[in-house]
């Protein structure tokens, strides 16, 4: 990664963005360039599509003069820019994922362009750090990653950074890219706690939540607690609606045994007897509690999604 320029002093001298060769008449940080639709745009999805794939336009426009420090980001306060990353997942999930695919790459392409032109804009590290955290960390209550899988794939081949950090977001989009959504989720076997051996396609309800838990990790038995206490869900797996797969894909079967009673009956409780979901890289499970939603072809419908994202999903509107 290119080093930054930091200028604090020194005349107050400052310098622009994007390689135009202006200069800003003062050391100030400068406001967000909102994005705003064309007026004649009224209809809700269409604004929604508008901002995801523009929402950025303003920040990286080549030809933006402003001030730069450490903290600032094509002029803009990093705090602020952050502030607008997190309200821009909003309007990806607004959009169909080939417009979200698009949005995030083309902030990703403007972003190196920058980079290219002018490191000291603090765009292309910014955002680099920004799609990880929002879109990928495990920790993200916003996270997607089929959001970030364009970002990382595009880092991947990215010659401005190191060859050991392009392997590592190699692999990322190696992960990222399995079971999709929209795509049918890879099949496997497990078995439940008297041996029967099962797969996931056998099972047969219009919608499974597919679980992958551990013994004794708080999380997952919140989320176990969570959806016992739900009522409308706790209908839903009676009469056969939803399906809830809670599979092991750990070793210690002795552990998992012991954690039986806390699993509700209801359920499909198994673990991964060949070990295949971690060793052959069937999904990506980076942490857990990790929960699928699928559809009754097994069609995924939310990928590593946090638990009230689901929840929202399957109860009804009110």
């Amino acid at each position: 990664m290119k080093g930054r320029i930091n200028i604090l002093f020194v005349f107050a001298a400052l310098a622009v963005g994007c390689g135009q060769g202006k200069k800003a008449e003062q050391f100030k940080a400068l406001p967000f360039p909102d994005t705003v639709p064309p007026g004649m745009m009224t209809e809700s999805r269409d604004i929604a599509e508008y901002m995801a794939v523009n929402y950025w336009n303003g920040l990286t426009d080549p030809s933006r003069a402003y001030p730069f420090d450490s903290l600032l980001v094509s002029g803009v306060l990093k705090s602020d820019v952050e502030q607008k990353f997190a309200d821009w997942t909003m309007f990806l999930d607004m959009v169909p994922l080939s417009v979200a695919d698009k949005a995030v790459g083309k902030l990703y392409d403007r972003a190196v362009a920058c980079e290219r032109q002018d490191t000291s804009s603090n765009v292309f590290e910014t955002f680099t750090e920004l799609a990880y955290k929002y879109l990928y960390d495990p920790n993200s209550p916003v996270r997607n990653e089929d959001y970030y899988h364009p970002f990382v794939k595009r880092l991947s081949t990215y010659e401005g950074i190191s060859p050991e950090m392009r392997a590592k977001y190699a692999h990322d989009a190696r992960m990222t890219s399995l079971n999709r959504i929209g795509t049918i989720a890879t099949d496997f076997r497990f078995a439940d706690k008297r041996g029967v051996i099962r797969t996931l396609h056998s099972i047969q309800s219009p919608f499974t939540l597919l679980f992958f838990s551990n013994p004794g990790c708080d999380a997952c038995y919140n989320i176990i607690e969570m959806l016992k206490g739900q009522e409308v869900i706790a209908g839903m797996i009676k009469s056969g609606y939803l399906s809830v797969l809670n599979i092991y894909i750990d070793e210690d079967l002795q552990a998992w045994r012991d954690y039986m009673p806390i699993y509700p009956d209801e359920w499909y409780n198994g673990f991964d007897p060949d070990l295949a979901i971690r060793t052959d890289n069937l999904y990506s499970v980076r942490a857990i509690p990790s929960l699928y939603l699928l559809d009754q072809d097994k069609r995924v419908i939310m990928k590593d999604a946090p638990e009230n994202r689901i929840l929202n999903a399957l109860l009804p509107r009110r």
